[in-house]
């Protein structure tokens, strides 16, 4: 029968420890709060009243459950204090010797058969179990923060755990309303070896100045749905604890993109450690506040308006727009740009498929008009903006071209060829491509700087991002201007270089590959993984739900572009996933995947 631990120790009242504190005593059991110092055991208590009170504002605790919980808090300075502690999770700062230390004394205090556990997000369990007499006790119980909110949990086993040590702890996790996970004592265990490698990518696209912090940050949210950008994360994760934990994680496994950029550790030398310090990728009210305020790097208003655009500072204009393609995206694209009152012109192969178009728009502002997203009138004003066309002359007059055809580089630079004869000077020949070079496309035109990419996210009606893709030809004024349309038809522009993956695909796929290697090397089960990144990190959807939505093959493509262009060892498409491609596996389009679909 597994313990029922009525009481138990936490060691350390920072964010994490007074989490912790608040979650085992809102399920009734006794805690014993140890901190080292008078002050900073008060700002522990004064942080545990914080959150509790918070949680009486918001209706989820009565003022009597959370006087009951108070109740059940003893706080001390002592560790002898923990002697009757038939659990103690320490959650002290992550240096190793320092935990090392606490794990001997607790040696000496706790009984024989109380559990030893350690919330490190980085450190080897095993180094800190062989510290103290009875290394079979001692286990990893990694919380996420806030504690008190986040399910997941993960159990750290070590090659010398008792097994009804872990057994016993994943219990009690459960007891407390959590989702726990055990693994093997590993850097980073499951979410924060996936998360922070994806993190450190991301750091290093905004170090090489790819992209702005403001446009990775809102690719992520608005591209995969992530509820924070990568950049804010960290400045919430805090840079000194990031950097600690990849800096461990490329001591155990030396997979160079686990090594810290470089800005991390000039940031953390500096003191900008994120949000505790006021300052980190983002400046803050104050420290520990949340609220973002403007700083040097905030851009201006008059960026922000789409200025400066050509030399004095003007946009070209954009009444007319052609879309070529008749596929999900070019529909789609065609909506967009008819709902926001400019007339188009799309153009297709045959007037079947021109017809096709035009009847997928129409049922689509349909169901727009049943949801009361918009008036009779609205549909009827958008259809009567739209020319349907079999020829791509009929594209002459318009002042923007977007190209949504075929992902093939011969097919799109045949299709750019004749734009480049056909469209009026000063006309803007926009791509969505998600995966060609765009500057490959803008070389077979005589009008290289006014070759954009416009990447749309599918469905281009409801996504709300788009990537504005700058070659090294693309004219300032082109891009000023497609920022500014990608505005007014209600879309978030954000700009990045003409590279593999742009900023999204960029920066999703590694996660991806990662974990599926995660998964070959039977570190973790799949169910696992997605458990860890939806619960511990707040994801919509875990890597492997994720791969077979996208499908499979089209991850493969994807993942070997991004090795071929940057040359990255750690990009190199997992085997799994190739042999799961080579077997038709191809996700849910196939009824199997990485999981079987009904």
């Amino acid at each position: 029968m597994a313990r029922t631990f009525s009481t138990v120790g936490v060691i350390g009242l920072g964010t994490m420890g007074a989490g912790i504190v608040e979650v085992f005593a809102r399920q009734g059991i006794d805690v014993v709060a140890v901190e080292a110092s008078a002050e900073t055991l008060q700002r522990g208590r004064a942080g545990l009243m914080h959150s509790t009170d918070r949680a009486v504002a918001r209706g989820k605790l009565t003022e009597e459950e959370q006087g009951a919980l108070l109740g059940r808090v003893t706080f001390t300075s002592d560790l002898g204090d923990l002697a009757p502690c038939e659990l103690v999770v320490e959650a002290v700062p992550e240096v190793l010797e320092l935990k090392k230390e606490i794990f001997a004394k607790l040696d000496t205090i706790v009984a024989e058969d109380a559990i030893l556990a350690t919330n490190t997000s980085s450190l080897p369990v095993t180094e800190i179990a062989v510290a103290t007499a009875n290394p079979k006790r001692v286990v990893g119980m990694h919380f996420f923060n806030p504690a008190p909110v986040l399910q997941f949990v993960e159990v750290i086993h070590t090659v010398i755990t008792a097994d009804d040590v872990f057994e016993e702890v994943k219990a009690l996790a459960e007891r407390l309303g959590k989702r726990p996970v055990v693994v093997g004592d590993r850097a980073g265990f499951i979410a924060n070896a996936l998360l922070l490698g994806y993190l450190n990518h991301a750091v290093a696209m905004f170090e090489s100045r790819y992209a702005s912090r403001e446009d990775i940050d809102a690719a992520m949210r608005l591209g995969c749905g992530y509820p924070m950008g990568p950049l804010a994360l960290m400045d919430l994760i805090g840079l000194d604890t990031a950097y600690a934990i990849l800096d461990t994680m490329y001591r155990q496994g030396r997979d160079r993109l686990h090594a810290p950029a470089p800005i991390l550790k000039q940031m953390v030398s500096a003191g900008l450690k994120g949000r505790k310090t006021g300052r980190g990728f983002y400046t803050y009210a104050a420290p520990g506040s949340s609220e973002v305020v403007a700083d040097a790097l905030t851009p201006g208003a008059r960026t922000e308006a789409g200025l400066p655009g050509g030399p004095d500072g003007s946009l070209r204009t954009v009444r007319t727009v052609g879309v070529v393609g008749s596929g999900t995206m070019a529909t789609g694209i065609v909506e967009v740009f008819a709902r926001a009152g400019f007339d188009v012109v799309y153009t297709t192969r045959g007037a079947a498929k021109a017809e096709g178009v035009r009847a997928a728009v129409t049922k689509s502002l349909e169901k727009a008009v049943q949801r009361g997203k918009v008036t009779e009138q609205e549909r009827d004003a958008a259809l009567g903006r739209l020319t349907g066309s079999t020829t791509l002359d009929d594209l002459g007059d318009v002042d923007l071209v977007v190209e949504a055809v075929v992902e093939d580089l011969a097919v799109k630079q045949a299709l750019f060829e004749n734009l480049d004869e056909i469209c009026r000077p000063g006309a803007i020949l926009a791509t969505t491509t998600s995966s060609l070079p765009v500057v490959e496309l803008a070389a077979v035109t005589a009008r290289p700087q006014d070759v954009v990419g416009m990447h749309f996210f599918n469905p281009a009606q409801v996504m709300r991002l788009v990537e504005v893709v700058r070659t090294v030809s693309t004219g300032d004024d082109v891009v000023a201007t497609v920022q500014d349309l990608c505005r007014r038809v209600g879309k978030h522009p954000v700009t990045c270089g003409d590279r593999a993956g742009f900023i999204v695909n960029a920066l999703l796929f590694p996660y991806l590959n990662d974990a599926v290697k995660m998964l070959e090397a039977n570190y973790a089960s799949a169910d696992d993984i997605d458990t860890a990144m939806k619960t511990g990190c707040g994801l919509p959807m875990g890597p492997f739900e994720l791969l077979d939505v996208v499908g499979l093959d089209v991850s493969l493509a994807i993942q070997r572009e991004l090795y071929l262009e940057f040359r990255e060892p750690g990009f190199a498409p997992a085997p799994m996933l190739e042999h799961l491609v080579t077997a038709g596996y191809l996700g849910r389009k196939t009824g199997r995947g990485f999981r079987t679909h009904g």
